[in-house]
Parts: structure tokens; sequence; C-alpha cells
């Protein structure tokens, strides 16, 4: 498809929270249209309908929605479980692939998809949309340019305090589905913690708890909803939510410790009931270190780059660029970089290797996790598809 001057046709599958990020793809800089929209429920049915008018088609099935419309792309936000289920025909028909993060829940299922990829030569892309947040983008620039050296630690704290609303009232909750969240959602953190250190995970250790919501009782009543339908901020204390997923087997708090080769080493710890929402990356560095403080405009970076006793406002402080919330630029930007590659051929922010890297220490750390935090090593990915260096 590199060099069409049509516009792209593209299919949306999944109708749930994230399949929102469908509606950036006809305003990007790359002619595209969608075209159809895909969900095993009517419920799901109905919402495209809603979110993206009656324009575009709402089917059953991937088979039916391709005999009724030839697809030059399809972005696929399905329960992680069925990432491979549903990606691997669509790259087998020669489908171009937005692959919501995580790539998938097993090591397996992510190979199996690289070969794929492989074999076909079709496009295959994984939606780390934190790659394209103005907070990860700076921080990316300033170890770049030697700010504080060369990189030797990272650290993540990630307080989810919206976690019981986003994570524990439906499939989220599921270990079966999701593996856990320290691969749900944490890969988004680990592709930046490999992104800025320049590495990725070699041996991974971790320990956790389901200490919260696994004692909270009241269970289901959230069947064909999404989420905005019962999040609120007034859902507090955490012990006091209500309509959890009838299975909760999911940590709530999760720490995970990384070697990253040649003495580099990294930290991520989630919790998932906190009452702020925000992440914290540490980058900690020959020459310096850097923290931010707020993850969205309005927050700042601090660098240290000089000896001295506590210094709360650092040496040097960078406003966080752009407007609103971070999470929907971040959206933007990355449907319109799939969305030009697939088009053009154009070089992506991240390559499918680094989608792999992230699934690697996610489902790993929680193997060690659930195994009384005895280590884990990465093994090497089996093939290194030609669009890996992107």
């Amino acid at each position: 498809m590199a060099g069409t001057t049509d516009a792209l046709r593209v299919g949306v599958i999944g109708i749930g929270q994230r399949a929102e990020i469908a509606q950036h793809v006809g305003a990007t800089g790359t002619p595209a249209r969608l075209v159809v929209a895909v969900d095993t429920t009517e419920a799901g049915r109905e919402r495209a309908a809603r979110w993206f008018g009656p324009e575009v088609a709402a089917f059953a099935d991937v088979p039916s929605a391709l005999e009724a419309q030839p697809l030059d792309a399809a972005i696929v936000t399905t329960p992680d479980d069925t990432h491979a289920e549903v990606a691997l025909p669509l790259l087998e028909a020669g489908v171009a692939v937005y692959l919501e993060k995580p790539m998938a829940i097993t090591l397996e299922d992510c190979d199996r998809l690289l070969e794929a990829a492989e074999r076909t030569g079709t496009p295959l892309y994984v939606g780390h949309n934190m790659r394209h947040a103005s907070v990860v983008k700076q921080m990316k620039a300033l170890v770049d340019d030697g700010a504080i050296g060369e990189v030797k630690a990272v650290w993540c704290r990630h307080f989810v305090g919206n976690g019981g609303d986003y994570y524990f009232k439906d499939w989220h909750a599921d270990r079966r589905r999701t593996n856990s969240l320290l691969l749900q959602k944490a890969s988004h953190d680990l592709d930046v913690i490999h992104w800025l250190s320049g590495r990725t995970t070699r041996r991974v250790t971790a320990m956790g708890a389901l200490t919260v919501y696994g004692g909270v009782t009241d269970r289901g009543g959230h069947e064909g909803q999404v989420m905005p339908e019962w999040f609120s901020l007034d859902n507090w204390p955490p012990e006091a939510q209500t309509g959890l997923n009838p299975v909760v087997d999911v940590e709530d708090v999760s720490m995970m410790l990384m070697d990253l080769g040649d003495g580099v080493t990294a930290s991520y710890e989630q919790c998932h009931f906190t009452p702020d929402y925000w992440r914290n990356y540490t980058v900690i560095g020959t020459r310096g270190r850097l923290e931010n403080f707020g993850d969205t405009p309005g927050g700042v970076i601090r660098v240290w780059n000089r000896r001295h006793e506590y210094a709360p406002t650092g040496d040097l402080e960078i406003p966080i660029e752009g407007e609103g919330e971070g999470h929907e630029q971040a959206d933007a930007l990355t449907m319109g970089e799939f969305l030009a590659h697939v088009a053009t051929g154009s070089p992506t922010a991240v390559s499918v290797l680094a989608a792999r890297d992230a699934v690697a220490a996610g489902a790993l750390a929680a193997e060690s996790l659930r195994d009384g935090g005895s280590p884990r090593d990465v093994p090497p990915a089996p093939v290194r598809p030609a669009a890996a260096a992107a």
C-alpha cells in the first residue's frame, strides 16, 4: 500500500471504550475513512452506530465485514486475550493492523504475530501511544541531549487513582483476559522505561497482591456498558466500590525490578487504589537526574545536574508542553503515524519488537510475582521483522 493516493479504507474491530481512537481516522494528514465496525455483541454494534454514524456499517464478525467491504487497515481494540486471534487472519489477508497495546497477553502470541507480519509483509503496528505523549518525548529529548549523562537507572511510580473504575469492573479484572495489570496497564510504562534507557529488560522479578478489591463483594451490573457509564470520582473510598467484575483475580498493587544489562536497572510500582492519578518517572544518569511532576500539560520536568542539598525545584525546570489531556493528544498522533505508515511506509516511533519487549517484561513479571518473586529471564524473539528498526 506504500504510495497509495486513494483514501485508506479502515475498519475498527471491538467497540469497547478504546474503540474511540477510531474517531481520529479522518482527522490525520493521511486520506482515510472509517467504513466498517465489528463487534460480536448487539450492544457494541449499537455503540458503533452512535459513535461513528450510519455511514459506518456494523457487522457481527470480521469475515462478514471483509466480504462486504475490502479493507486496507483495521484497528483492533478487542479484549487483550483475543488480539492474536483477531489480528492473525487480518495479517494473512493483507490488511494492515493497528493493535491496541498490549500486543498480546503471552509471549507465544506475540511471537506468532511477529512471524505472521514478517512472512506476509503486512504492516503490524502496536498502539503504544505514550511515546507520543509530550512528557515522554520531552524527557527522551533531555536524555538524548546529554542533560543527565549516561542513563544508569529508571524508576516509575504509577498512582492509578481511577483503577477501581478503569480495571476492576469489567474483563480487565480477570487474569484469563489480561494476564496481569503489570502487563495490561504497565505495558505503557515498561515501553517508556525501555525507550528512555535505550535498553530492554533481560531479567525481571516482582511482588504484589490483590489487597483491596478482592474483598469487595458487590459484583456485576455493567453488562453492555463501557467505562464512562460507571465512572465517577465520587466512587470513594476504594472499599466502597460497587459493581466489580464477577471475577477479580488480578493484583491491585504490584512492584517489579528489571535488569536491563550492563549494570543498568529499573523499577516499576503500580497501585490501583490511590486517591490521585498520575505517573512519575525518575531517570538517573552519570551527571544528573530528571523527574516529572504531573504527566500532562500544566506539569513540569525538573533536572538536577549539580551537587547540593535538598532542592525541590531542581536546577532546571521545563514545562510539559501541549494543551488539554495528554492521552487524547497521544491517541491522535499515534493514529496519524499508523495511517502514514500504511500509506507511505514512513517510519514509526515504536517497533513490533519493542511492543514484544514490553509484553515480555510484564508477562514474566506476573509469573515471578505469582511464584514468590523468583527471577525470570527474557528469551529472545524468534524472528526479527524487517520493520523492527522502525
